[in-house]
């Protein structure tokens, strides 16, 4: 029996647990003055794992926010997973000795392969490969830019070199509540052959329950954000829908 996780999504900007809305960073909500609470919070109410962005560092192609990400991961006791500007080993390593379980390679994962490449070689399992969409076409560069890659095709060719997860964005659902693009998921499930966590679009619980549908297919999860600050989703029930 597979399972269905679901990752309640922590964005960290200037210290604060903020939402971006389509990854626009003029378009800012601020949910709390501390991402540490807001990682117990969603723990305390069952959440299984933890997704941590760095927003700073997504846009400065560096980690910035190491001391609450270390905060964050020393201060829950579930696993935490970080994405966000990840482009040199010494940066991954770093996160992994702060006690995270699993790094997001994003960018990096289409501008240069040698580096994901690497990666995936010495650290597998714990790194996971987010591949954020426009019409199956992979974006870069925090959305800004779009590739003449599919993402299917990317999914398939990193999951030869060791890749064990991926998560995949359509850029077109994120934040506006319209519900996940469960096809585009499920294509990339079976081009890889391996686990897919589903982000962007997450709006009602109904959608998890749809995603989880197909969680013997390789759909491992969601990410959930504006949803749960939102009140949408209220995390304890859904946990308790999809059991």
């Amino acid at each position: 029996m597979s399972s269905f996780i679901v990752y309640p999504a922590i964005d960290i900007r200037n210290g604060k647990c903020v939402r971006l809305l389509q990854g626009d960073y003029n378009q800012e909500t601020v949910y709390g003055d501390s991402p540490l609470d807001m990682a117990k919070s969603w723990e305390a109410q069952g959440g299984e794992f933890i997704h941590l962005v760095d927003l700073d560092g997504a846009k400065a192609g560096h980690p910035v926010n190491i001391d609450i990400i270390g905060s964050i991961a020393a201060g829950v006791n579930v696993p935490v997973q970080v994405g966000g500007g990840l482009r040199t080993l010494e940066d991954v390593e770093k996160l992994l000795s702060l006690g995270v379980s699993r790094v997001i390679i994003g960018t990096a994962a289409i501008n240069d392969r040698e580096f994901t490449e690497t990666v995936l070689a010495k650290y597998g399992d714990k790194v996971a490969i987010g591949i954020d969409a426009r019409n199956g076409y992979v974006a870069t560069h925090g959305w800004l830019n779009t590739s003449e890659v599919l993402a299917t095709d990317l999914a398939k060719e990193l999951a030869s070199k060791g890749a064990e997860t991926f998560i995949y964005t359509d850029i077109s659902r994120d934040g506006m509540m319209q519900g996940p693009n469960v096809e585009g998921i499920l294509a990339m499930a079976q081009a890889s052959g391996k686990s897919v966590i589903a982000s962007g679009g997450v709006t009602v619980q109904d959608d998890l329950l749809r995603l989880s549908a197909h969680k013997d297919s390789g759909i491992g999860g969601a990410i959930v954000g504006k949803a749960l600050y939102t009140g949408n989703i209220k995390l304890a029930e859904a946990l308790a829908a999809l059991k």
